[in-house]
Protein backbone atom coordinates (compact mmCIF):
# COMPACT_ATOMS: atom_id res chain seq x y z
CA UNK A 1 0.00 0.00 0.00
CA UNK A 2 1.21 3.58 -0.50
CA UNK A 3 0.49 6.93 0.74
CA UNK A 4 -0.88 10.10 -0.69
CA UNK A 5 -2.58 12.93 0.78
CA UNK A 6 -6.30 12.71 1.16
CA UNK A 7 -8.15 14.59 -2.04
CA UNK A 8 -10.46 17.18 -0.25
CA UNK A 9 -13.48 15.80 -2.44
CA UNK A 10 -12.84 12.31 -2.00
CA UNK A 11 -15.04 9.91 -3.77
CA UNK A 12 -13.36 6.37 -3.52
CA UNK A 13 -15.52 4.59 -7.06
CA UNK A 14 -14.71 7.48 -9.05
CA UNK A 15 -10.95 7.83 -7.79
CA UNK A 16 -10.54 4.26 -8.97
CA UNK A 17 -12.09 4.61 -11.94
CA UNK A 18 -9.52 7.18 -12.93
CA UNK A 19 -6.76 5.09 -11.92
CA UNK A 20 -7.89 2.32 -14.12
CA UNK A 21 -8.60 4.58 -17.31
CA UNK A 22 -4.46 5.60 -16.75
CA UNK A 23 -3.89 1.78 -16.64
CA UNK A 24 -3.10 1.61 -12.89
CA UNK A 25 -4.63 -1.44 -11.26
CA UNK A 26 -6.10 -1.13 -7.74
CA UNK A 27 -6.96 -3.91 -4.98
CA UNK A 28 -9.79 -2.91 -3.08
CA UNK A 29 -10.96 0.34 -2.37
CA UNK A 30 -9.31 3.10 -0.69
CA UNK A 31 -8.44 3.48 2.82
CA UNK A 32 -8.32 5.91 5.93
CA UNK A 33 -6.55 4.69 8.51
CA UNK A 34 -6.91 5.50 12.07
CA UNK A 35 -4.76 8.44 12.04
CA UNK A 36 -6.68 10.05 8.78
CA UNK A 37 -3.55 9.00 6.64
CA UNK A 38 -4.99 7.76 3.11
CA UNK A 39 -3.94 4.66 1.15
CA UNK A 40 -3.83 2.78 -1.79
CA UNK A 41 -3.18 -0.21 -2.50
CA UNK A 42 -1.39 -0.19 -6.10
CA UNK A 43 2.09 -1.52 -7.19
CA UNK A 44 5.26 0.65 -5.92
CA UNK A 45 5.78 0.96 -9.82
CA UNK A 46 2.55 2.86 -10.58
CA UNK A 47 3.53 5.96 -7.77
CA UNK A 48 4.49 8.28 -9.76
CA UNK A 49 1.86 7.54 -12.10
CA UNK A 50 -1.01 7.25 -9.74
CA UNK A 51 0.61 10.96 -7.63
CA UNK A 52 -1.35 13.34 -10.07
CA UNK A 53 -4.45 11.45 -10.57
CA UNK A 54 -4.99 11.68 -6.35
CA UNK A 55 -3.57 15.01 -6.41
CA UNK A 56 -6.22 16.48 -9.21
CA UNK A 57 -8.99 14.25 -8.15
CA UNK A 58 -12.45 16.11 -7.35
CA UNK A 59 -14.92 13.72 -6.58
CA UNK A 60 -18.40 14.42 -6.56
CA UNK A 61 -20.04 14.35 -2.93
CA UNK A 62 -23.18 13.87 -3.58
CA UNK A 63 -25.34 10.56 -5.13
CA UNK A 64 -25.79 10.93 -8.97
CA UNK A 65 -29.74 11.38 -9.58
CA UNK A 66 -31.24 8.19 -10.52
CA UNK A 67 -32.09 7.49 -14.48
CA UNK A 68 -35.31 7.22 -15.69
CA UNK A 69 -34.57 2.93 -15.99
CA UNK A 70 -33.49 3.31 -12.58
CA UNK A 71 -36.41 4.48 -10.83
CA UNK A 72 -39.10 2.58 -12.59
CA UNK A 73 -36.93 -0.67 -12.04
CA UNK A 74 -36.86 0.33 -8.52
CA UNK A 75 -40.84 -0.47 -8.72
CA UNK A 76 -40.56 -3.48 -10.73
CA UNK A 77 -41.36 -1.42 -13.93
CA UNK A 78 -39.45 -0.97 -17.34
CA UNK A 79 -39.38 1.07 -20.12
CA UNK A 80 -41.30 -1.27 -22.15
CA UNK A 81 -44.22 -1.86 -19.04
CA UNK A 82 -44.19 2.11 -18.89
CA UNK A 83 -45.20 2.28 -22.86
CA UNK A 84 -47.94 -0.42 -22.82
CA UNK A 85 -49.20 1.32 -19.84
CA UNK A 86 -49.42 5.20 -21.59
CA UNK A 87 -50.43 3.39 -25.10
CA UNK A 88 -52.67 0.95 -23.11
Amino acid sequence: MIQFDKPKNLNGAELLNELSSAGIETDGLPLIDENGNFWLRIKDSDESKAAPIVAAHNGTTVAPEPTVVEKLASVGLSIEDLKAALLG
